[in-house]
């Protein structure tokens, strides 16, 4: 149900917006849901305009395709998905490392204060994966190259979704993408290419390896509002 707990009212839009996302990426990843508007309104307690809104504002992110008379449908990951998503990070983000190795400190000192950050939520997987994101496309923009950003930039809903899997494999997971992260920035705070690049292949093999895996932990829904 729509609260506000005593706080300043937010609109019913955000409100929704937020609760469908969370609800969108900890779905099974294998699987191809339809959502309603009737269903989230009964789900959530409210109208179904901001429903309605919300949902516009999710196809126009990637994370849902309105489908007329049917609803909105969230379409699966499969392996093959994984594995394209994977290789084209790799090419992209082991490149970019290489570039953004040339900046040192002054990109390590960023890189260091969005690690802090997402140390900060590790018991919360769709906000951990979110700020796991801010991280990259640091790197990725600091590369200075924006055809390469703005392809990165679409992959973001197929990423979100992945991610929260990947650290929902197992209770370490949050705990050692934090390690690598720290591994990554160690090469571009040296201003050394190579172990920048082969820090971030590193860690997009063992994102891989937990993407492989079955969930073993239950993913924490926090819906409150």
């Amino acid at each position: 149900m729509l609260q506000t707990s005593g706080r300043k009212a937010e609109p019913a839009q955000d409100v929704v917006f937020r609760w469908l996302k969370q609800h969108i990426v900890t779905l099974p990843r294998r699987d191809g849901v339809f959502l309603t508007e009737a269903e989230v309104c009964r789900a959530i307690g409210t109208s179904r305009t901001p429903v309605r809104e919300a949902l516009l504002r999710l196809e126009a992110d990637g994370f849902l395709q309105i489908v007329p008379k049917k609803g909105a449908y969230v379409a699966p990951i499969t392996e093959a998905d994984i594995e394209a998503v994977m290789q084209a990070r790799k090419l992209v983000e082991e490149w970019c490392a290489r570039q953004a190795a040339g900046l040192g400190e002054t990109l390590a000192r960023e890189l260091d204060q969005l690690i802090d950050q997402q140390a900060q939520l590790q018991d919360d997987p769709v906000a951990f994966i979110e700020s796991d994101r801010l991280f990259h496309r640091a790197i990725v923009s600091a590369a200075g190259n924006p055809v390469l950003a703005g392809f990165y930039e679409s992959l973001r809903d197929r990423q979100l979704r992945m991610g929260v899997h990947a650290v929902t494999t197992s209770d370490r997971r949050s705990g050692d993408v934090l390690g690598e992260h720290r591994a990554i920035v160690a090469g571009i705070a040296a201003g050394d290419p190579d172990q920048a690049a082969e820090a971030v292949a590193r860690h997009l093999a063992t994102t891989l390896a937990a993407l492989r895996m079955p969930i073993i932990r239950p993913l924490e829904r926090s819906f409150s509002t």
